[in-house]
């Protein structure tokens, strides 16, 4: 494995797949700090604070897995609200859509979004390896 991540943050609203992948992250120690969360709007404003807020006070996660169908924000909403933070704050994280959805439209909306990644779950020791090798 590359280095050790710093922190990660899983944003998943079903509760097994959180379990799951945190579980495997902290088997493969990838980073010092994981944090979950099952909403993304929650999760946004936790990482980089509400919408009118603008640059976090803190350090933000190398590493954030979002899912894309999720109520209230959808991973979507969470890749524009992401997209529209400064240039500087989005080249500090590297965010990857984490989905069962292999839909064209899916793939093609995401692919919109510049350096974004784009896996089907599940997350795998595989998928971890190459992603860490791709971007770290």
């Amino acid at each position: 494995m590359p280095k050790k991540l710093r922190s990660v943050v899983l944003i998943d609203d079903n509760e097994t797949t959180i379990f799951l992948n945190n579980r495997l992250l902290t088997r493969l120690e990838v980073a010092d700090n994981i944090l979950t969360f099952s909403r993304a709007e929650q999760a946004f404003e936790a990482l980089w604070g509400p919408e009118t807020a603008g640059a976090p006070a803190h350090d933000v996660p190398e590493l954030v897995f979002v899912d894309l169908k999720m109520p209230g924000m959808d991973g979507f909403e969470f890749l524009q609200r992401f997209n529209a933070l400064p240039e500087t704050e989005r080249q500090k994280t590297v965010l990857t859509v984490l989905t069962t959805s292999m839909h064209a439209a899916d793939t093609a909306r995401v692919a919109q979004y510049p350096n974004i990644e784009y896996l089907s779950k599940p997350l795998t020791e595989e998928k971890m390896e190459k992603l860490l090798k791709k971007r770290f």
